[in-house]
């Protein structure tokens, strides 16, 4: 089997730990490239950075031989070295405690089966023009979820229907 070589970056933001948060992903394929970005109310950094990779795998149509670059060593460190005990351990730390955003960890593991990664840590805020990007895509996830965005409580009251 042949498989196309994929150049992804990845961000998570969030503006309060918990609180708003988006994602964002950059693919660059031969000449092309796409974007994609999204977001959640009431959520962590951590779980965005892990989104944003999910979101990523999913979005390619085929397997393909990626390297994913991270500015999150979370991601980058449980995807590589932690995930296997915690699978092992059905899902719990090695304290015995269950794993944080295994939801996350299991949905990324899943979407990895099919591609062959590569997963690469560069520096956050470095003028990386990629990382960059994403970052700015995972502020525009953010957005809609962020200073007076549509709320669901608040929609229902106006209408009454509680």
């Amino acid at each position: 089997m042949t498989y196309e070589d994929i150049d992804i970056w990845t961000d998570g933001a969030c503006s309060r730990n918990p609180g708003p948060g988006g994602w964002g992903v950059l693919i660059k394929f031969h000449n092309s490239e796409k974007e994609l970005c999204g977001g959640a109310f009431n959520t962590t950094n951590n779980r965005m950075e892990l989104q944003a990779a999910i979101e990523a795998l999913i979005a390619l149509n085929q397997p393909c031989n990626v390297c994913l670059h991270t500015d999150s060593q979370y991601l980058k460190d449980g995807i590589t070295n932690w995930i296997h005990v915690w699978k092992k351990n059905s899902w719990k730390t090695s304290a015995k405690k269950i794993v944080k955003n295994a939801d996350l960890w299991s949905a990324l593991d899943d979407a990895t089966s099919r591609h062959i990664i590569r997963w690469c840590w560069v520096r956050g805020h470095a003028g990386q023009e990629e990382n960059s990007r994403a970052d700015g895509l995972a502020q525009q996830g953010m957005k809609p979820y962020k200073d007076g965005g549509w709320q669901y409580s608040s929609f229902f009251e106006k209408e009454g229907t509680e």
